[in-house]
């Protein structure tokens, strides 16, 4: 997919970011090749632009798509596996391919799994660090702010399906 300036975009592991240019660069001596520049919250990375599927590189969910998300939040969680090592695996897994929807998903699932048993510190990490990051696609989505968007989805994952 090709990303123009201006694009708000999403990155695993990094968050939401601006597309704020696409640059030539050379790196290590490298032969040039064109860059998109996106502006993080702390900081900017460079991102080839060959490379942008496989970074997992995507555009922001549309707010017309939070719909759909509404009800995957409130739906069942699908059972997690019982050993945490490949729970923990299996979810990883499934997070690296970035989608909203699979961050969804994990947040739901793992929420519903700290219900029936208190979570290990190793589930609570990776639940804490993939709520953050539903939290800031949402309040992006919507065009709310991170109180209002913590507050929809908490009441989401709490509501019957």
């Amino acid at each position: 997919m090709q990303f123009k300036i201006g694009d708000m975009v999403f990155l695993p592991a990094r968050g939401i970011g601006h597309i704020k240019g696409i640059e030539e660069k050379s790196f290590s001596g490298h032969a040039a090749c064109l860059y998109y520049r996106v502006d993080l919250a702390k900081h900017t990375i460079w991102i080839p632009v060959e490379a942008s599927e496989t970074s997992g590189l995507r555009l922001v969910t549309t707010k017309s798509e939070l719909e759909q998300y509404r009800t995957l939040l409130k739906s069942p969680p699908i059972p997690l596996e019982m050993n945490h090592h490949r729970r923990h695996l299996a979810l990883m897994s499934r997070l690296k391919e970035g989608t909203f929807q699979i961050i969804c998903e994990v947040v739901r699932d793992l929420t519903a799994w700290g219900w029936r048993k208190p979570l290990g510190q190793t589930d609570t990490a990776l639940l804490q660090r993939t709520r953050q990051s539903l939290y800031q696609e949402w309040a992006t989505a919507a065009g709310v702010s991170t109180t209002e968007a913590i507050k929809e989805v908490d009441a989401l994952l709490m509501a019957p399906p």
